[in-house]
């Protein structure tokens, strides 16, 4: 146990590092000025990241996966497709309460849309989904026939709502598609879809198991527009809706970060324990796990629920403060220079989410190699890169968010019909576990700093949307691998059928 913990902790310092060594540099140049007291607790901030990252994602493979690989398995043996919609409704419901990424999200808007309400909605929307994903794998459904035909639901729905005259509310919703799928969504669900694929069985099972993250992302995005049907439109631009100050770090930072602690604490602990209870419940009825393993998943929670305290903890105590004054102090000195450092920044934080890992070492063992971590790290860093490029490109313009959103997404279906369809899978996954909990706590407050200074009457508009553009770009840089590696193999395919046809003739020339 102790070497596995041991390899996860270099993992996670591989991973925070490039953001730490980014922000010291930062520190002694003109751009950003930070106090000695907000570096100490940046600095702070980080080592508990590592230890956080290190601790989940142990606790991911000792539990999390194994819980919904077991749960998946059980529920398609059950044969009763009543029971399979009612508890995949309800894993979706109480995994969307659970996750932390929404829980920032909503907190960071309470003045636009009550918190519960938004977590409502997106949590009824996850359930919905999870649903039809699941019925996608029995039936062995396309993928992309799906997710165009669901894509062309949501740009109607969107039409309504700027119909309304509410399409400030456009970027709040396609953000709560990204920050649902966090860090214990995905490695429940995409476990869960695994086994849901290898009971079913049937050629490419495990390729199968993918894209349930992706249709899941969907649901929250089509719910919270729906929502912004009922809410006024009036005065949603209004930067009287956001309370700046709560970004600004406490005069008395032990005492509240203790109180932080202790709160995160209470929150993480409600909600994995909805996610344990019902599959204890589960596994009474159906599973009927050995005493020993679950004595192992038990211990993984254990390992879970200490790496997301830790982990939140710090990510929204010292991450969001020092992210909101970087973004308020960098946009100040130039607006341009801070796309760039946006460019690099992005390619860097999402090495830190801790669903990366989890996607990338589950997408390393069921493609048997051929798409490796090292190749899909490199495509989500330019990805995320690129997306909060070109959210601080919008905010000093001052334009839509769907000038991005429509022909991303239409670039990105295109591509689906010239990849392998194991790639498509991969990439629309990818999309919701980018947009992690450092994306809600650092880049997204990063964002709200710049536009605070650029453009401070369009908050709602401009400075949100950028978990959507996390989201999205991955969908494109993914797919271009596969592009990459389809043409490598035609090429590879044409230049050996050359090379035979050659020493066919010369074998034919000898003989005569």
């Amino acid at each position: 146990m102790l070497k596995q913990l041991w390899l996860k902790l270099k993992e996670s310092l591989i991973s925070v590092l490039p953001v730490t060594v980014i922000v010291l540099i930062l520190y002694f140049t003109p751009l950003v000025n930070l106090t000695a007291q907000e570096l100490i607790v940046f600095l702070v901030s980080a080592l508990m990241l590592i230890i956080g990252i290190s601790f989940f994602n142990l606790g991911a493979d000792m539990a999390m996966s194994i819980m919904g690989e077991q749960v998946g398995s059980a529920l398609i043996k059950s044969k009763k497709p009543w029971l399979i919609v009612l508890v995949l409704f309800m894993l979706g419901l109480l995994i969307t309460i659970a996750e932390p990424d929404l829980q920032v999200l909503a907190n960071q808007i309470g003045s636009v849309v009550n918190p519960y309400l938004l977590i409502a909605f997106v949590g009824i929307g996850v359930g919905i989904f999870l649903v039809l994903a699941v019925i996608k794998i029995i039936v062995k459904a396309d993928l992309t026939m799906m997710i165009i035909f669901f894509y062309m639901v949501m740009f109607a729905v969107t039409a309504l709502v700027l119909d309304r005259g509410a399409g400030n509310f456009l970027s709040l919703a396609y953000d709560s598609g990204g920050v649902t799928t966090g860090p214990i969504t995905v490695p429940f669900i995409m476990a869960l879809g695994l086994g849901i694929a290898m009971t079913v069985g049937g050629r490419g099972a495990k390729e199968n198991s993918f894209g349930l993250v992706a249709l899941c992302s969907i649901g929250p995005i089509l719910a919270v527009l729906l929502l912004g049907l009922t809410i006024d439109a009036s005065d949603l631009n209004s930067q009287s809706l956001f309370d700046l100050s709560s970004y600004n770090l406490p005069e008395n930072i032990i005492a509240e970060f203790g109180y932080h602690m202790l709160e995160t604490m209470g929150k993480v602990a409600v909600a994995l324990g909805l996610v344990v209870i019902f599959f204890l419940i589960i596994n009474f009825f159906f599973i009927h796990l050995q005493a020993k393993k679950l004595k192992l998943i038990f211990s993984g929670i254990g390992y879970t629920y200490i790496g997301l305290v830790i982990f939140l903890t710090a990510a929204e105590f010292g991450f969001l403060s020092i992210g909101f004054k970087m973004g308020t102090q960098m946009g100040q000195y130039n607006e341009y220079l801070t796309t760039i450092f946006g460019l690099v920044i992005g390619a860097v934080v999402v090495l830190a989410e801790p669903a990366v890992h989890v996607l990338t070492k589950q997408v390393e063992e069921v493609t048997m190699g051929g798409v490796t971590k090292k190749s899909m790290l490199i495509a989500l860093s330019a990805g995320v890169g690129i997306s909060i490029f070109l959210s601080l490109i919008r905010i000093i313009f001052d334009f839509s968010i769907l000038y991005y959103l429509i022909p991303g997404y239409l670039l990105s279906l295109g591509l689906s019909f010239f990849v392998p369809k194991v790639y498509t899978s991969i990439a629309f996954d990818s999309g919701g576990v980018a947009s992690g909990p450092l994306t809600s706590s650092f880049i997204l407050p990063f964002a709200i700093g710049v536009c605070s200074v650029i453009n401070p009457n369009n908050l709602l508009n401009d400075a949100f949307g950028v978990v959507a553009m996390v989201a999205l770009t991955p969908l494109i840089t993914i797919q271009l691998l596969g592009f990459k590696s389809e043409v490598r193999l035609k090429y590879n395919k044409i230049k050996r059928t050359k090379m035979l046809k050659s020493a066919k003739d010369d074998e034919q020339i000898i003989y005569f």
